[in-house]
């Protein structure tokens, strides 16, 4: 892959050339400026949005068919969380992803995850693991399919949000995604990697034997090693995609 610093002209559809009379619709069940919010922050963990792209506030008001009140309001979010910076009287860009921000969010998305598995094997057996086990199954039939990276991507946030919902923490899940959205580019970079998805997809084996089984240190520690893969690969990640780094 490759960044490049890009003006945003359309976000009716991935890699649109030209505004044309594209809009998004927000729909009633939740504020304009969280629909916008968690659109580009989609955009911006696929890499859709790669690092260095400049957000023109008229032209996403435009494309969202929105005001630019809740414009504002998404990019103040996505500045919280680290996925643009502002420059005032210039520009908002989409950030590079910072090596010591992703070491932070990396520890945090761990020891809530961890936490999770933890309260599910103290349920002994009373948390519904359907969706999560329903999840799996569906990666399991991608695994072979190289073009269906990015549907593959979805399930296994569904599946870790799956784990919290089981667990009563639906609204952590939440906090936690949001709060690593440089782990979330990261992994989207190595994704891609040789029998990633296969290691995927046993650590989530692994995961869900351990909580069925209602053994906590080893369900821990799975969870634990599930989430280290892609931190362990950051120099070799950097070194085949600089240009998306700080």
């Amino acid at each position: 892959m490759a960044a490049s610093k890009s003006r945003v002209i359309s976000l009716a559809g991935a890699g649109a050339a030209d505004a044309g009379t594209d809009t998004l619709s927000l729909g009633p069940s939740m504020s304009s400026a969280t629909r916008v919010f968690r659109e580009l922050r989609s955009r911006m963990v696929a890499l859709k949005l790669p690092p260095g792209t400049i957000l023109h506030r008229a032209e996403l008001a435009e494309a969202f068919g929105v005001s630019q009140s809740p414009i504002r309001e998404a990019i103040l979010r996505l500045e919280e969380i680290g996925l643009v910076i502002s420059y005032p009287q210039s520009r908002t860009e989409v950030t590079h992803i910072n090596p010591a921000r992703l070491e932070q969010e990396h520890v945090l998305r761990t020891a809530l995850e961890c936490e999770i598995v933890d309260q599910l094997c103290r349920k002994a057996g009373a948390a519904d693991l359907t969706k999560a086990q329903g999840y799996l199954k569906m990666q399991k039939a991608l695994v072979d399919d190289p073009d269906q990276i990015e549907l593959f991507r979805e399930l296994d946030e569904k599946f870790h949000h799956a784990l919290f919902v089981a667990a009563g923490q639906a609204a952590l899940h939440a906090h936690v995604t949001e709060r690593s959205s440089h782990m979330a580019r990261l992994r989207t970079l190595d994704l891609p990697r040789n029998r990633k998805l296969q290691s995927v997809i046993e650590g989530h084996g692994k995961v869900m034997e351990r909580i069925e089984a209602g053994d906590r240190h080893a369900a821990v520690d799975a969870m634990r090693d599930h989430l280290s893969g892609t931190i362990g690969r950051l120099p070799e990640i950097m070194e085949a995609n600089r240009a998306y780094f700080a």
